[in-house]
């Protein structure tokens, strides 16, 4: 059996106040906007397996077909979740992130590993600085 343990520990899932297992929050506070519709079907998916840490670990051709997905759109989905801060991703476990504000800390770049440089958010102060021949 695989040992599971959270990729990102300061964001385990809680269960909401409201009667929902999927927080109301993905959509007032706008998080559903940045989903494409395989995103957002790869979220529901994964919100629905989850253990109660937010982990599951099902293989890309297990959800390519429970999902009518090929492999470039679950790979598009996946990154695109990983990218607004929906989950986590350490093949072959997923973590589905809570949507409290993510704290910075040591841990945070392990959520943001399968981002390229350019989609990792930077503070606009380092890009000014950048612009204007200051080290940041």
């Amino acid at each position: 059996m695989i040992q599971k343990h959270p990729i990102c520990p300061q964001r385990v899932r809680r269960i909401p106040s409201q009667f929902s297992w999927v927080d109301h929050r993905l959509v007032r506070d706008r998080h559903i906007e940045c989903c494409s519709h395989p995103a957002a079907a790869l979220y529901l998916f994964l919100t629905t397996v989850a253990d109660h840490q937010g982990l599951s670990y099902y293989s890309d051709p297990s959800l390519m077909t429970r999902l009518s997905m090929d492999v470039s759109t679950l790979s598009s989905a996946r990154q695109n979740l990983i990218r607004i801060g929906l989950i986590a991703y350490e093949s072959p476990l997923y973590q589905v992130l809570s949507l409290e504000p993510f704290p910075q800390t040591d841990h945070a770049p392990r959520v943001a590993r399968s981002m390229g440089p350019m989609d990792q958010p930077v503070h606009i102060g380092q890009i000014l600085r950048r612009m204007i021949g200051e080290s940041s």
